[in-house]
């Protein structure tokens, strides 16, 4: 597995660092930690090529700003990686350090190294000139990057200590990617699952997901229709039951994200997972904009989980 670990020295990237313990990763990851500096790096300067033959002595200010705050960023992430390596041994973690537009180089890099999951607080700081994770930053790369995102808020357990992990679940290919992500990991004994459905007055039930030339149309404004809702997510708790989750279904009615997020405060959940893209029409229950809203509102951890582009 591989995981990209977006650092920006700020306690909300500590608290990321700190709830991977509780995010079931495996003891086989190949981990990059990678900082980022909010400023424009220039072209080394030669004064060979320039006329006249010293730079002033402003361009030279700005080539020193910029190196600076680059070693300091090549520095916050060296000691991210120390300790992420002291933390899971097995894993092989490594750094890295670039001066460039925090979001789209995170992408830039995510489409070249192609992580499973980019992991990332939930809000950053304008610290050493370079935000990382700040609003809009976290939101462009939930929307570009082209494999799942975790956005951490820190471990928020139980007083039982129970794991609590909530999927958000229709028929959609993401949304199956959600529920294997879960299946994927490991999870302490006892760990609790439920998959929650949100409903509208109808409702497409299909053999097979992304067919949609393949399904029928129920009534689920009445609850006692809700049973034929239930069956429909029901191999996939079972599924998870063999493997020795709690895992429930369950079944809510209203707006998507609200329902999710209401759940996921109400029941104490330590991690929410929804798919990046939900089914498409009328029968769409998990779309872009839920997850996006979840990530954004949610007091837990929440995972947006995509379909790899690799296959």
């Amino acid at each position: 597995m591989k995981i990209l670990i977006a650092y920006d020295g700020s306690e909300h990237a500590d608290n990321a660092i700190e709830s991977l313990v509780n995010a079931g990763f495996p003891k086989s990851v190949d981990a990059l930690v990678m900082s980022v500096a909010d400023v424009f790096l220039p072209p080394p300067i030669k004064e060979e090529d320039m006329f006249p033959p010293h730079p002033p002595e402003g361009v030279r200010r700005a080539h020193e700003h910029a190196q600076h705050k680059l070693c300091e960023t090549e520095e916050m992430a060296k000691r991210a990686s120390q300790k992420i390596r002291q933390m899971f041994p097995a894993w092989q973690v490594s750094h890295k350090a670039t001066a460039n537009s925090p979001a789209w180089e995170l992408i830039r890099v995510a489409d070249e190294w192609k992580p499973d999951i980019i992991v990332m607080g939930a809000r950053g700081h304008s610290v050493l000139g370079g935000r990382l994770i700040l609003g809009s930053v976290s939101q462009r790369v939930l929307y570009e990057a082209g494999c799942s995102v975790r956005i951490e808020r820190g471990a928020r357990k139980s007083s039982d200590s129970i794991v609590r992990l909530l999927i958000g679940v229709d028929q959609s290919k993401d949304s199956l990617a959600a529920v294997y992500a879960v299946l994927s990991r490991y999870w302490p004994r006892g760990t609790q699952v439920r998959l929650l459905a949100v409903v509208d007055t109808v409702m497409a039930i299909g053999t097979e997901p992304g067919k949609p030339s393949n399904v029928k149309w129920i009534e689920v404004d009445d609850e006692n229709n809700w049973d034929q809702v239930r069956e429909l997510f029901e191999p996939s708790a079972e599924t998870l039951r063999v493997l020795g989750l709690d895992a429930t279904v369950m079944i809510r009615r209203g707006n998507p994200a609200d329902e999710i997020i209401d759940e996921a405060e109400t029941w104490g959940a330590d991690c929410v997972f929804v798919g990046a893209r939900g089914a498409r029409g009328i029968e769409r229950l998990l779309f872009g904009s839920v997850s996006a809203a979840v990530s954004a509102r949610a007091n837990c951890s929440v995972e947006v989980v995509r379909v790899p582009r690799r296959g």
